[in-house]
């Protein structure tokens, strides 16, 4: 009898533009996820986290995606799994709540309430440095000063695999 057990999920949140180093990154991130056998959790709607999502998937593994829309995105959209919510900013919470932890690349306005949504329920952040964006000044300035999660920075794909590591994600 096989004994089924749940994969690690991870979230990968943020934004980067293609060339810039925080793009490469997420890339190397969703491979690294999915080589680890982690379900990535990408909305798929900026370049860094549709570039995870590619990434994973052509290493193998599962992608789920939740995105804004009401309705089913295009065939050649990255993911295993499609969740069109149709709840517009809503949405960030399921982003939030969807991922053992998340990854932070960079990113802007969504990409801070999603971290704070994360943070309210005590997961996990792995925030990229070094690149710019939220996620540079994570840890140095939280959401606020509760400690609710517990915030390990990453600057490479070794260092994050460290912090995965450090989480128990990856077996």
């Amino acid at each position: 009898m096989i004994t089924p057990t749940r994969r690690p999920q991870v979230c990968v949140l943020g934004s980067a533009e293609p060339g810039s180093k925080a793009y490469d990154l997420a890339g190397a991130a969703g491979e690294l996820l999915a080589r680890s056998g982690i379900t990535v959790v990408s909305g798929c709607g900026s370049p860094a986290t549709r570039v995870a999502a590619q990434r994973a998937q052509a290493a193998g593994g599962l992608v789920v995606s939740i995105i804004t829309e009401a309705d089913m995105p295009a065939s050649d959209w990255p993911a295993t799994v499609v969740i069109p919510c149709g709840m517009g900013d809503a949405r960030n919470l399921l982003m939030a709540l969807a991922g053992d932890a998340c990854i932070v690349i960079g990113g802007r306005a969504g990409t801070i309430s999603e971290v704070c949504l994360a943070w309210l329920h005590h997961r996990p952040l792995l925030p990229l440095e070094g690149c710019g964006g939220w996620s540079d000044g994570l840890l140095k300035h939280p959401p606020d000063e509760r400690q609710n999660s517990t915030i390990l920075p990453w600057d490479g794909v070794a260092s994050l695999e460290t912090r995965l590591n450090a989480l128990g994600l990856i077996r």
